[in-house]
């Protein structure tokens, strides 16, 4: 099985890179079109000037809180999209409440909010909630498709409940599927010039190249 063959290669993750599930929260969003680096700056900034709460954050204004973010890229757009997320947050009672809700009625409310979509509120769900859900990115869609697990372009929920079943209602093994996916993906199974040479998984792999 994939799983365990990156697991035999990289060992465990222990994934998400965060402090407490709010800056999960926040990392979820800001990591949307860019590079993981670039979140941890603005993260960075941003604890520079406030606490990592949602009051702390909605008490900011919209510009300063733009500019803390500025590494992360779209800054204006995440900005409004991290007041959103707080605004709602807050609405619903907060992390508490969120916690005791079942995982499809959470996964529904959270995809409700605005700048949020299905692998957003599964980076959530995953590793803020701990709930077993697979999170699918274009890193586990460059792997599948090279290893052959994907007859085409499948989409989104249909890769998630294939893997679900797969693993079953783990979330520790879903955590560590997703983060060794990201790890080989980022290190090894690049988009471009591919490293196919030092790959333990290239015996089986549809695009491997020599070298």
């Amino acid at each position: 099985m994939l799983y365990e063959r990156l697991f035999a290669t990289y060992g465990e993750q222990g994934w998400w890179p965060a402090e407490t599930p709010f800056e999960v929260m926040l990392g979820a969003i800001l990591t949307q079109n860019t590079a993981w680096t670039n979140v941890e700056r603005a993260l960075g900034r941003l604890k520079d000037r406030i606490a990592l709460a949602p009051e702390a954050l909605l008490e900011l204004e919209e510009a300063a809180l733009a500019e803390a973010i500025r590494p992360s890229g779209y800054f204006n757009v995440k900005a409004r999209r991290l007041r959103a997320f707080c605004d709602a947050l807050l609405a619903a009672g907060g992390e508490s409440v969120l916690a005791t809700w079942a995982t499809p009625h959470l996964r529904a409310w959270l995809l409700t909010i605005p700048g949020v979509g299905a692998e957003t509120a599964d980076d959530i769900l995953l590793y803020a909630f701990d709930r077993p859900v697979f999170v699918v990115d274009a890193y586990t869609r460059r792997l599948f498709r090279r290893m052959g697990l994907l007859d085409g372009d499948e989409g989104y929920e249909t890769i998630r409940e294939r893997v679900e079943r797969a693993i079953g209602p783990d979330s520790v093994s879903l955590n560590e599927y997703h983060a060794l996916i990201v790890r080989h993906a980022k290190d090894l199974c690049r988009a471009r010039k591919p490293q196919c040479g030092r790959c333990s998984l290239k015996s089986d792999c549809l695009m491997r190249e020599e070298g």
